[in-house]
């Protein structure tokens, strides 16, 4: 669906608009695991003003292909996010359930500003509106892997987007 070479130039870019934005000031990435590690680590490479990061894994797909519409917190962050400038990394929005669900259990903590960025939006399958400020790509709704995002924690490795197909 998005080769390799078209997945790394728009991190790039996007890595480039996020230091534009926060010039002058460090920003605190929130990557959402497992999912979202691949593009927040090639996101932080991209990012040329001072970056933390930090780590939740918060679920409502286990192995399926549909989200439960129940958010597991299965890891909470290991640092307070009090003041800093947050960005949350996540692989892809769907549903817009898990945000939805995230933000302002985020947002209570206190965060100097805290806004979203994902790879890859799925605009068709949203049931919860979520702010999203930065995006990779919209994609139709067809159940995509790679470049993190799985199906039962296989196919995260490819380079690329491609489509998960029905046995």
């Amino acid at each position: 669906m998005i080769s390799e070479e078209d997945v790394n130039k728009r991190i790039a870019e996007m890595g480039a608009q996020i230091s534009e934005d926060y010039a002058g000031k460090e920003i605190h990435l929130i990557a959402i695991l497992k999912g979202s590690v691949f593009f927040a680590c090639e996101l932080a490479k991209r990012i040329t003003i001072p970056v933390t990061i930090d780590f939740m894994s918060v679920s409502s797909y286990g192995n399926s292909r549909e989200s439960s519409g129940i958010v597991k917190i299965a890891k909470d962050l290991d640092e307070p996010i009090l003041d800093k400038e947050v960005l949350v990394v996540e692989d892809i929005i769907d549903s817009g359930k898990t945000l939805n669900h995230l933000k302002p259990m985020l947002e209570s903590r206190n965060p100097a500003s805290l806004h979203l960025c994902t790879l890859l939006s799925k605009p068709d399958r949203r049931e919860v509106e979520v702010p999203v400020r930065y995006i990779g790509f919209e994609v139709p709704d067809e159940f995509v892997v790679g470049y993190g995002l799985d199906y039962a924690q296989k196919y995260r490795n490819l380079p690329y987007i491609g489509v998960a197909e029905e046995e």
